[in-house]
């Protein structure tokens, strides 16, 4: 027998889970524990829309994982049910994750998505943003209904291609004879209105509701329910949940990281042959998350954090070629400055808009944040004041990293 079949059998022989999706992100409970109160305010400023009527735009906060989507989607599917029971049509709940690539790259991207979510179509690229919206408008205000227009991570669409989507979706409503829009805008920045024109904030902060992190005993109760519909009996070591929750905990009450690692931790233990999950696979599953969620934030940067990041990359591997092929002594420091010049470099050569300098110590301040470089102010006498930057990747992650950047870059 060779090893690929050693492989898949074991796989075939030995599997942990009973139903796998229960730990996986995009699976929705029957009830949302801990989140009651969040729930039953989102019910009620909701439940107009099924007499028809248009509802408040709604405004949700709170960290990742803190229960945001899952809340808003239990109530979305409870509220569409609810129409089926009674006979009508005349609601419609729209789900657009505005962190996809995709997705939010481009105002015309967005209003795209939401065409392509209620059964139309447009190009992918080609018309005016005009059009696209009249389009929009077309298909919706053939009869009178209310859209509930989810914008999940909306603070990244921002981020990307400012606010003034968010500003003529809420005007829509002056244009429709028929139907009516409301928003829901979910984001994980709690400071994410004071950086938005005030006009968006007006219209769009009509409610508000805070989603508070987990603790880790709420964590636990989280990850026992899930566990039982999600394992076979008897596979998880005495202490894991409790370990999964504390890491959690750690990272501002994360439940969809709790729930990666217990999942993660499965796919590991499973691999190994073992029959049963321990702590030692909580911590090798925590190691694998957190070098997916450098590359995972790479990939999803803007492009002009994505020229930056190349640029200290490249910065990195001349002053790495230098010492292998000079066997010299090399200051590996590389200076904000530096950096710089490299990026401008970079955008002339791809003919790309170039940032000021200021914009540039943003980004690296940002990078920092993330831990994807360590940024050190030092002082340089004449010079003045600056920042001396070293990259934080690994070998393993730097390299995938590269070729992440030069794929969505086209380099």
């Amino acid at each position: 027998m060779d090893k690929v079949d050693s492989i898949l059998n074991s796989y075939a022989d030995n599997n942990l889970f009973k139903n796998k999706i229960v730990v996986q992100s995009n699976y929705l409970p029957e009830a949302v524990l801990h989140r009651a109160d969040q729930v039953e305010a989102i019910a009620s400023i909701l439940a107009p829309a099924l007499r028809g009527e248009k509802v408040s735009n709604l405004f949700l906060y709170g960290r990742t994982g803190s229960g945001k989507t899952l809340s808003v989607q239990h109530v979305g599917g409870k509220l569409l049910e609810k129409v089926k029971q009674i006979g009508q049509d005349n609601l419609k709940f729209i789900y657009v994750n505005c962190k996809l690539k995709k997705v939010a790259d481009t105002e015309y991207r967005i209003i795209a998505e939401i065409i392509k979510a209620l059964k139309g179509s447009v190009p992918a690229t080609g018309l005016p943003t005009d059009v696209v919206y009249s389009k929009f408008i077309e298909l919706i205000d053939n009869k009178k209904q209310v859209i509930i227009l989810v914008l999940d991570e909306i603070d990244q669409a921002v981020k990307k291609i400012g606010d003034n989507f968010i500003y003529t979706l809420t005007r829509m409503n002056t244009e429709l004879k028929n139907a009516q829009i409301s928003l829901i805008g979910i984001s994980n920045s709690l400071t994410f209105m004071e950086n938005i024109d005030p006009r968006v904030k007006s219209s769009l902060g009509e409610e508000e509701i805070v989603f508070s992190p987990y603790n880790a005993p709420q964590l636990q109760e989280i990850l026992k329910e899930r566990a039982e519909n999600a394992f076979k009996d008897g596979v998880l070591e005495e202490g894991v949940i409790a370990k999964c929750a504390a890491y959690a905990a750690r990272e501002h009450g994360d439940a969809r990281r709790a729930l990666d690692l217990l999942r993660v931790a499965g796919e590991l233990a499973e691999r190994e042959n073992s029959g049963k999950i321990g702590l030692k696979h909580i911590d090798l599953a925590n190691q694998k998350i957190e070098k997916d969620k450098v590359l995972t934030i790479i990939e999803s940067e803007p492009k002009q954090f994505q020229l930056v990041l190349y640029a200290i990359m490249g910065l990195e591997d001349k002053r790495e070629e230098r010492r292998k092929n000079k066997g010299e002594m090399v200051d590996d420091r590389i200076f904000t400055g530096e950096v710089y010049n490299a990026y401008q470099g970079i955008c002339e050569n791809i003919k790309n808009e170039i940032l000021t300098q200021r914009r540039i110590g943003d980004i690296l301040a940002e990078f920092d944040m993330l831990g994807i470089i360590n940024a050190r102010v030092v002082n340089k006498g004449r010079q003045g004041r600056t920042r001396e930057i070293r990259l934080m990747l690994a070998s393993g992650v730097k390299q995938k990293a590269k070729e992440i950047l030069e794929k969505s870059l086209d380099l």
